[in-house]
């Protein structure tokens, strides 16, 4: 069995960070508090080493931690750590002290794998969760542990970094300006060429630090037994995007089907098929919707933290199937439409009166869950030796039905990293309606 080997461990700080001023406060809204008994974000992205000596891969590798000190000073959040205030009544708010306790840097090193090792085999390999940190934990336990840590681990040919970041601080949207920011600066920018904007959105009216019930706010997210679980990543060519998206219009009769929601009700479709559930037994479909211009007016470029809605929807296994490819993303369109700014400020300031704190038990059964976004800059990411070859995610949040959504190395194509029980994954695999649509990409090519 190979094992990842870790070389060190250091705290890296924000390197402009004047100790003896005040730690500013970033305070936190319903949709950074709902996520506190939850996992942290881990995707990380493998790259061709360069081919230079052990002496030069250790200069990179301090390259990359100077480099990551200088970035925070940008985003001082992510050196920070949660804390606590006792608010009265039963109450206790949580914030985010910038008080430059540091990010996790870790340098390993998996020996004897390849890159090809990665990203070829059909199912992704057990070894990948081991190129992330903080394996495990909740974003509650930012209040003692980092906020954001960076695992570089070095492989034969290559090298995985890493991201885990917690998810009371940040989004996928903030998770990739972050991650895009520390390559620019790797690579020589001064700045980020996208500031952040630390201050977080409160609707007017809105009073703030928001309390969450101290008996809540103190609970442990429970143990989340979870099944074994596969992942498999499924390439989606532009073309046959195009394609499933012209289909589902054709059905409805209508032009405002997205190509996303045509690829995520194509999948939906054939992941309920592969598991077989009763005709009459409801299945349902949780998307992930940024609210960032969904807000009049939107939120400033550069919103660091979460601005993400869930949209669920949910129907008969029957109806999924018989109604067809375009019934099924004209719901979901429909689902994404209904998220006007009244029904998101209706959510915030009801969750304030009535907060509810997500745990992976809340998990439903027969429940796709999507994660992540194809228009987040993932293989824009160079930090001095050349762009990333593939994008993977962590063991962080996984379920039975979890679907991760990346761009794909080509121009409008998307990766799939879908997340499923091994059965379900295998016939899946071999569904002739799905697997016409899945593209064989590009083979690894030498750096």
């Amino acid at each position: 069995m190979v094992n990842v080997r870790i070389l060190s461990t250091s705290a890296v700080r924000a390197q402009s960070h004047q100790p003896n001023q005040p730690s500013p406060k970033v305070e936190l809204t319903p949709w950074d508090l709902q996520l506190l008994l939850v996992g942290p974000i881990q995707k990380g992205l493998l790259f061709h080493k360069p081919k230079f000596s052990q002496d030069n891969t250790c200069m990179i590798i301090r390259r990359l931690e100077t480099s990551l000190s200088r970035t925070l000073d940008f985003f001082a959040p992510l050196a920070g750590r949660l804390a606590t205030v006792e608010l009265g009544s039963g109450n206790t708010s949580f914030y985010i002290n910038c008080n430059n306790a540091g990010a996790f840097f870790v340098r390993a090193v998996a020996d004897d794998v390849t890159m090809a090792d990665v990203v070829e085999p059909v199912f992704v390999p057990d070894i990948v969760h081991s190129f992330f940190a903080l394996n495990g934990s909740t974003n509650y336990e930012g209040i003692s542990s980092p906020l954001l840590a960076v695992q570089v681990t070095e492989l034969v040919d290559g090298f995985f970094i890493g991201c885990t970041i917690n998810h009371a601080v940040a989004d996928g949207t903030s998770f990739w300006h972050f991650f895009n920011s520390w390559s620019e600066i790797c690579r020589g920018f001064l700045k980020p060429s996208k500031p952040p904007v630390l201050k977080r959105w409160f609707p007017d009216g809105t009073d703030y630090p928001i309390g969450i019930p101290t008996l809540i706010s103190k609970m442990k997210p429970g143990k989340f037994t979870s099944p074994i679980l596969k992942e498999r990543v499924f390439h989606f060519a532009r073309q046959g995007i195009a394609e499933l998206k012209t289909k589902a219009n054709s059905e409805i009769g209508t032009n405002k089907i997205s190509s996303l929601q045509a690829l995520l009700s194509h999948i939906w479709r054939c992941v309920v098929r592969c598991q077989s559930p009763d005709s009459d037994q409801e299945v349902s479909f949780k998307l992930l919707i940024g609210v960032r211009t969904r807000l009049k007016p939107p939120l400033p470029e550069g919103y660091f933290g979460n601005a993400v809605q869930v949209g669920p929807l949910t129907m008969a296994a029957k109806e999924l199937q018989k109604l067809g490819h375009g019934h099924a993303a004209w719901k979901m369109n429909k689902t994404v439409a209904w998220h006007t700014e009244d029904k998101l400020c209706s959510f915030y300031k009801a969750w304030i009166k009535d907060p509810k704190l997500l745990t992976m038990n809340n998990v439903t059964t027969n429940a796709l869950v999507t994660s992540s976004s194809p228009r987040f800059d993932v293989y824009g990411n160079d930090f001095g030796w050349g762009k990333p070859v593939a994008v993977r995610s962590g063991a962080g949040n996984k379920h039975d039905g979890k679907i991760t959504v990346f761009a794909g190395v080509e121009e409008g194509s998307v990766d799939t990293e879908v997340c499923l029980l091994p059965e379900t994954l295998e016939r899946l695999g071999t569904d002739t309606e799905f697997m016409a649509t899945v593209s064989v990409p590009d083979k690894l090519m030498p750096n």
